[in-house]
């Protein structure tokens, strides 16, 4: 992509209601503009680390068995009535009428539409077990949105649903999403946490959160120093092998880890004092285990194959791609702006032509960009008229992985210099060895 044909309008100065890092960051990279209080448009920038971020989340949901489908985000209210929610939820939830004056909703969330949809076409035990997902947009009308993407009103929402025939196939089920969810936070390059959870308004009495540490957190966090070094389940982890996922299970819960909602001082203090990690949190993603709090009253019911019937038992697993690109912003930048991790980066590389109009940088950028396009590397070429300090500042705002400088004085050399965004060193070499660098 050439900057100069791109839509990326850069503030110089943050709006002043910008009150985290994130906030300023993604408004000053225009990266999303504010419509209304806690409601974004996702400008390109922004659209194109949500899309990855959203890639990533699906290949993990997939590789676990989790099936895709796509729900309305309009909801009719004698679902929510079946289950006692529509009442008890609180002015979170956006109610409105159709022209018939039927009662709906702006679904905050797919508990009962998801069992609506699963009683209509599942009899038997012989269909089980079964985990439906989708990635849509939701609304919550929060009383004070604040923090940008963090705190918002409308939010993209991945949000998976099991349905098992019993308890024991259940935890398995809620396994299976606590390994898949390691796996997804480790591949967004975020090293997350999982903790014991408070359910809320979803219901059950299982729970965890998954929190990445953050100086900007939102929320004090305790836990054991061993969870920051353990190792993320590997590629080729087998979600059918019940006792592996246990153990994986176990290992990642078997140690303290809690939000101050369920935060144990005396618990806590048991840890060797130099193990204790005290720290502000953010909270990626939830999952929950409910059994059959809705599949009973919802009569979402399975025949056993031993002459009777019983209400499934059930699950729901959220990640919100749209606030991760907050909360990676919040655990990845300095005072120049993001720094990106690379599985996510809007652009693998931006090259940036120093002098705009002179014959030989302008040819030795051309070759750069078309041969790292032609490599399937992402690129944005700064071919704008701009000075060198302020394309500096620009690539380092947007947090690009690599940025490759191309100035006379370097090619008059025949030089190129390769700037690392994460580390901040600086390489000179030929224009053909970063080429063959960045394409590895």
């Amino acid at each position: 992509m050439r900057l100069s044909r791109y839509f990326m309008p850069i503030l110089k100065e943050p709006p002043r209601e910008a009150e985290i890092v994130s906030h300023r960051l993604m408004l000053r990279a225009g990266m999303m503009r504010q419509e209304a209080a806690g409601i974004y448009a996702f400008l390109p920038l922004g659209l194109r680390v949500l899309n990855k971020i959203c890639a990533i989340v699906r290949e993990e949901q997939n590789r676990s068995g989790a099936i895709e489908l796509l729900m309305p985000t309009m909801q009719p209210a004698d679902l929510w009535r079946e289950s006692g929610r529509y009442d008890a939820y609180g002015k979170e939830m956006l109610r409105i009428k159709d022209r018939h004056e039927r009662d709906m909703l702006f679904g905050p969330t797919n508990e009962e539409m998801i069992t609506e949809i699963f009683r209509a076409y599942v009899r038997s035990y012989k269909d089980l077990p079964l985990n439906l997902y989708h990635i849509q947009w939701k609304f919550r009308d929060e009383v004070r949105p604040r923090f940008g993407l963090m705190r918002g009103r409308e939010f993209l929402m991945k949000d998976a649903y099991s349905f098992d025939v019993d308890q024991a196939g259940a935890e398995h089920s809620y396994n299976k999403m606590f390994v898949a969810y390691l796996r997804t936070f480790a591949r967004l390059g975020l090293k997350s946490i999982p903790m014991r959870a408070d359910t809320g308004p979803i219901g059950g009495n299982l729970s965890h959160e998954f929190i990445i540490l953050a100086d900007t957190g939102e929320s004090e966090v305790f836990c054991h120093k061993d969870f920051l070094d353990r190792a993320t389940p590997p590629e080729d982890v087998d979600f059918d092998d019940r006792a592996a996922l246990k153990t994986i299970f176990d290992t990642w819960t078997s140690q303290y880890a809690a939000t101050s909602d369920m935060h144990d001082a005396a618990a806590f203090a048991a840890v060797p004092a130099d193990k204790q990690v005290s720290a502000r949190g953010i909270e990626v993603g939830h999952i929950f285990y409910f059994g059959t709090k809705y599949s009973e009253p919802m009569k979402a019911i399975v025949a056993t194959g031993q002459g009777g019937d019983v209400p499934v038992h059930m699950g729901s697993y959220g990640i919100g791609p749209s606030r991760l690109v907050a909360a990676i912003i919040e655990a990845s930048h300095d005072d120049a702006g993001i720094i990106w991790p690379e599985a996510v980066a809007p652009f693998q590389v931006a090259v940036l032509n120093l002098k705009q109009g002179d014959a030989a940088t302008g040819a030795a950028c051309e070759e750069l960009y078309r041969g790292l396009g032609a490599k399937g590397i992402d690129v944005l070429y700064d071919d704008t008229d701009k000075g060198a300090g302020a394309k500096f500042a620009t690539a380092d705002l947007i947090g690009i992985p690599y940025q490759v400088m191309v100035g006379p004085r370097g090619l008059a050399e025949g030089k190129v210099e390769v700037k690392n965004r994460k580390t901040g060193s600086k390489e000179l070499m030929s224009p053909a060895a970063a080429l063959d660098l960045l394409t590895r």
